[in-house]
C-alpha cells in the first residue's frame, strides 16, 4: 500500500482526474444545475480537457495537484492558474471527494499549493467558491484563507442559471 500523497499531475492521470472532478463537480452543484447539465458531467468529458491541457499547459504558472489515499486512488484536486493581480495565483478547482474527506487530504493540497507559489514568487491566493458550500468555506477559513467581500453570479448553464460565488483570500507568508 502507498501512504498518502500530493503530486503534480500529468497528462496520464486524465482519466483518474476526470472521475475526481466529476465526483466533486455532482456533490457540489447538484442542487443547481439542470439534471441534463450533471448529466454531461461525465469523467470522460473531464479527462478529455485535463488530457489536452497536461500535455500542453498554457504557462508554467498553471499547474495541477493531486492528492491520493492509501490505494493511490486520485481524492483530491488543486488546479492553480495565474489571476489577472501581478503575484496573486488562483485556485480554479479545488476539492476533495465526499467519501474522502476529514482525512487530512485538503490540509496537503493546500499546504502544497502554498509551497509551490512560494517557490514561485506567488505572494497571495484566491479561490471563488459557491456561496452555499458552508462545509468547503469552513475547512478552508480554517486554513487560514478569508472573504474579501467579493462575489459574482456565476451563469452555470444555457438557460441561464446562476450561482453565487464568494471569494476568499490570504497573503502567503514565510
Amino acid at each position: 500500500m502507498a501512504d498518502a500523497s500530493v503530486r503534480l499531475a500529468g497528462p496520464q492521470d486524465a482519466a483518474a482526474i476526470g472521475a475526481a472532478q466529476a465526483d466533486l463537480f455532482r456533490s457540489a452543484y447538484a442542487e443547481v444545475l439542470a439534471p441534463e447539465v450533471l448529466a454531461a458531467m461525465t469523467p470522460q468529458a473531464f479527462a478529455d480537457g485535463w488530457r489536452a491541457s497536461l500535455t500542453s499547459p498554457p504557462s508554467n504558472e498553471h499547474f495541477l495537484l493531486l492528492a491520493s489515499d492509501e490505494r493511490a486512488e486520485v481524492v483530491g484536486l488543486a488546479a492553480v492558474v495565474p489571476s489577472t493581480e501581478h503575484g496573486v495565483a488562483e485556485l480554479s478547482l479545488f476539492g476533495v471527494r465526499p467519501d474522502a474527506r476529514e482525512q487530512g487530504h485538503g490540509s496537503r493540497l493546500l499546504n502544497a499549493v502554498a509551497d509551490l507559489l512560494k517557490e514561485g514568487n506567488a505572494t497571495a491566493v484566491q479561490v471563488w467558491i459557491p456561496a452555499a458550500d458552508e462545509q468547503l468555506r469552513a475547512f478552508l477559513t480554517a486554513a487560514g484563507l478569508a472573504p474579501d467581500g467579493a462575489w459574482r453570479d456565476r451563469e452555470v448553464d444555457a438557460d441561464g442559471r446562476t450561482t453565487r460565488e464568494v471569494r476568499l483570500t490570504a497573503t502567503l507568508g514565510d
